[in-house]
């Protein structure tokens, strides 16, 4: 049985406050509901992702400001260090973690600026909600092996797929190169490039 991480419960004291503050960041606002004075469901949706957020009145009794730790992947750190300044979120500056595995809690074995292979999983930065929320970006460029469903194939946005096309593009012209000839059916051959990459499986020749 399937079982998606859909919603991601996140409490907050101050309910317009925390709405501002997401909606300012570019989430997507998918619902605001309230039923009397009581109870309000407020959902807002990070640019790409499948899960939302949710946050409002009586929806949890976590203390606000509580949640900890919850993971937001990017493909560049240092553009969404820059778009989350930009926006007024006040991340911290880029960093990597002296063990290179995962990071530490709050701000121990930080060590700034990425990582310096720039190894896919290895950068981050962080930033807080009004209420105390502490997200963490993590950088991944390249998924290991197994990590990503290949039967599911994806893209976050069009200029995601542009991007995948075009190195798809690059990686063709070289298998034309190699035999000698044109391939009649370079749509199927793109299409293996791109399900096979976004797997981290080997990719076509």
């Amino acid at each position: 049985m399937d079982m998606k991480l859909e919603v991601v419960v996140v409490p907050v004291a101050d309910v317009d406050r925390a709405k501002d503050f997401y909606t300012a960041l570019g989430w997507r606002l998918d619902a605001d509901l309230a039923t009397g004075g009581d109870f309000r469901v407020v959902q807002v949706t990070p640019p790409g992702s499948p899960a939302s957020v949710i946050f409002g009145t009586s929806v949890t009794s976590q203390a606000p400001g509580s949640a900890q730790g919850l993971h937001l992947i990017v493909d560049d750190i240092a553009a969404a260090h820059d778009e989350l300044e930009r926006l007024g979120a006040g991340p911290s500056e880029v960093f990597h973690d002296a063990g290179g595995v995962f990071h530490h809690a709050g701000t121990d074995a930080r060590v700034p600026g990425p990582d310096p292979q720039r190894s896919s999983y290895g950068s981050f930065l962080s930033f807080s909600d009004p209420d105390g929320n502490g997200w963490v970006l993590q950088e991944v460029t390249t998924r290991l092996p197994g990590r990503v469903d290949p039967s599911a194939t994806t893209y976050a946005s069009a200029s995601d797929l542009a991007n995948a096309l075009r190195r798809a593009a690059a990686a063709h012209g070289e298998h034309e190169a190699r035999t000698g000839a044109e391939d009649p059916d370079w749509p199927d051959w793109y299409a293996d490039y791109l399900v096979r990459e976004q797997a981290g499986g080997e990719l076509p020749s």
